[in-house]
């Protein structure tokens, strides 16, 4: 059980029940100590709250994204939760490049001697209306959400292959499952849990296990829906009040350690669907 689970329990008896050291113990074997693991896009937002959640359950992690200074900072939390800096590595790329995804996965593979874990985190998509939309847009759009999993993924696969066996997976949205969003992202995430229904058909005879995620509506600082709040409170309000059962925006880590459970051996039969995390926001079955 993960240790995400796991502290649901723990938390409710923990005053009555001290361990020897006068603490609980909240961990519990996920298989996923010393997995090696690539998260792109991973300075902030999901891509960070994916890298601390394996950091935490153990596995070395290698963190990418454009900016250098955003992640600088972000190792440095991933090295805080994993307690130790030299289990993870960071790569300044662009993988919407193609020398850029494979440079990721190979400082991977260099640093620690194999790859296990590969989770997509990138996703742009600009654009407005049918006639707004230009075909530059369109591109635009590909390049920067779909084809970084491609050649990621083409370039993780051989090396998950030579350990007998890995895990992919694709960030999506639920506004790839239904309606909702501008039109190019609707287009491109629903293309992304397509993609991954795809690949899990093809490598599992490779034991390698694909699904994609798709999140609801998440809050963190530099984000959108941040973006938004900062811009226009009352009518986030409105939005929350209307859209969301909770009431409430999602977090950064619900996400992330629902993309360590699906990268665990406790998933081990599950692959080729797409979860939601999304607080009951989306509306399709």
């Amino acid at each position: 059980m993960p240790r995400w689970c796991l502290r649901l329990l723990t938390n409710a008896y923990a005053a009555k029940v001290p361990s020897r050291t006068g603490m609980i113990d909240d961990s519990m074997d996920c298989g996923l100590t010393d997995k090696v693991a690539v998260v792109t896009g991973s300075s902030r937002g999901l891509g960070l709250a994916t890298a601390k959640s394996l950091a935490g359950e153990g596995c070395r992690v290698c963190l990418c994204a454009r900016g250098e200074q955003g992640l600088h900072d972000a190792a440095r939390e991933v090295a805080a939760v994993s307690g130790d800096a030299g289990r993870v590595v960071h790569v300044v790329a662009d993988v919407a490049q193609a020398e850029g995804a494979r440079s990721v996965i190979d400082r991977a593979v260099q640093a620690f001697g194999g790859l296990d874990i590969l989770v997509n985190n990138v996703g742009v998509a600009g654009g407005g209306g049918l006639l707004e939309t230009t075909d530059e847009h369109w591109q635009d759009a590909f390049d920067h959400t779909v084809l970084p999993a491609v050649r990621a993924s083409r370039a993780a696969v051989p090396h998950m292959r030579e350990r007998g066996g890995g895990v992919i997976v694709i960030i999506a949205s639920i506004f790839g499952r239904e309606a909702g969003g501008r039109m190019t992202y609707n287009a491109l995430k629903a293309a992304d849990i397509s993609l991954a229904k795809s690949l899990a058909q093809e490598l599992a005879s490779s034991n390698i296990r694909v699904n994609s995620v798709s999140p609801g509506s998440i809050l963190f600082e530099g984000g959108s829906w941040w973006r938004r709040q900062q811009a226009d409170p009352e009518g986030l309000a409105a939005f929350i009040s209307r859209e969301l059962p909770f009431g409430r925006l999602g977090r950064p880590e619900e996400v992330g350690d629902v993309v360590a459970f699906l990268c665990s051996s406790r998933a081990s039969w599950i692959s080729g669907t797409s979860i939601v995390v999304d607080g009951c926001q989306s509306r399709s079955f």
